[in-house]
């Protein structure tokens, strides 16, 4: 690596990465530009964690993963079998078993010849498994946020069911915030109303009840439902409700959810403060039952795969 690129975690010079089962060093690890996400972002992806020699949420990953590109129509998705495999093999390879993110993508694959239609795709799709040394993004203390004037798209658009690699939106709400000195950015639907982050799925506490934006205009975030499903199974009162930017303003507590952040504490938008302007009380013990069951559950990695 050139010693004028200044990496997150120095550890990533170094890694592997996994491209249709051949690891290759950072500096070699290509695709072609006839590939279909090169030509048009034609892919689809997942940011998997891994905690103490396991893959956490592994499964559910999985199932999104084909999900999607079934939803796209490629016409060959490999099996999960050999998906898992690879996912092991990049791993142990870089001896990552904690502090670990990966972004596994698959692409419809290399074109005979540039063009949106996928009748040019004759190779089959291209998996990409890159694991990085990459603890949580966000300042645990909390972060701060604006409201993007870009909308997230809504089913009549394009589906966010489908977890692809077109994030146009997200990246001009994400510009938006960097200009504004802030973290990330709040996505409206088209009708106005709360939807997520350009990077991560929201929940509000207000009154002791905790409430989440409907997964219409969102991603339905697998974080998002183990806090769902952590609320239900501690009894503390959740409800998936159409919320305004008034109620957003007016909450309580605000906190933020996804694979790579975990949960984050927001401490204001748009220039206002959120509750007491620091970690709530249910947030405090979201992250704490998110903590623990992080710690406990998850795909153990054999490390026979190599």
């Amino acid at each position: 690596m050139s010693e004028k690129v200044q990496l997150p975690d120095e550890r990533n010079a170094d890694i592997l990465i996994n491209i249709n089962g051949i690891l290759h060093k950072r500096e070699d690890a290509k695709v072609s530009v006839f590939d279909s996400v090169v030509q048009g972002g034609d892919a689809v992806w997942e940011g998997i964690r891994v905690y103490n020699k396991k893959v956490f949420m592994l499964e559910e990953h999985l199932d999104r993963l084909m999900d999607s590109a079934k939803a796209m129509a490629f016409a060959q998705i490999p099996s999960r079998d050999s998906v898992r495999k690879e996912i092991f093999r990049t791993l142990n390879a870089n001896k990552m078993y904690d502090e670990a993110h990966m972004r596994l993508t698959l692409t419809r694959g290399e074109k005979t010849t540039s063009g949106m239609s996928p009748h040019f795709n004759q190779s089959g799709p291209t998996l990409i498994i890159l694991a990085e040394w990459k603890k949580p993004v966000y300042n645990a203390s909390g972060i701060k946020l604006i409201t993007s004037s870009i909308r997230r798209n809504s089913p009549q658009c394009v589906d966010s069911k489908i977890h692809h690699n077109n994030l146009i939106n997200n990246i001009l709400a994400k510009i938006e915030a960097n200009l504004a000195g802030v973290d990330d950015a709040v996505m409206l639907d088209i009708n106005g109303f709360v939807s997520e982050t350009n990077a991560t799925n929201i929940f509000f506490v207000k009154n002791g009840v905790t409430y989440t934006p409907f997964a219409d205009s969102c991603l339905p975030g697998i974080t998002r439902r183990n806090v769902i499903l952590l609320a239900r199974a501690n009894d503390i009162p959740i409800e998936e409700k159409m919320l305004t930017i008034a109620e957003m303003y007016a909450a309580d507590e605000a906190f933020v959810t996804g694979s790579m952040g975990e949960l984050t504490p927001v401490l204001t938008i748009d220039g206002r403060q959120i509750g007491e302007g620091e970690t709530g009380k249910f947030t405090k013990k979201f992250m704490t039952l998110y903590q623990a069951k992080c710690a406990s559950e998850g795909v153990e990695i054999p490390e026979d795969i190599i």
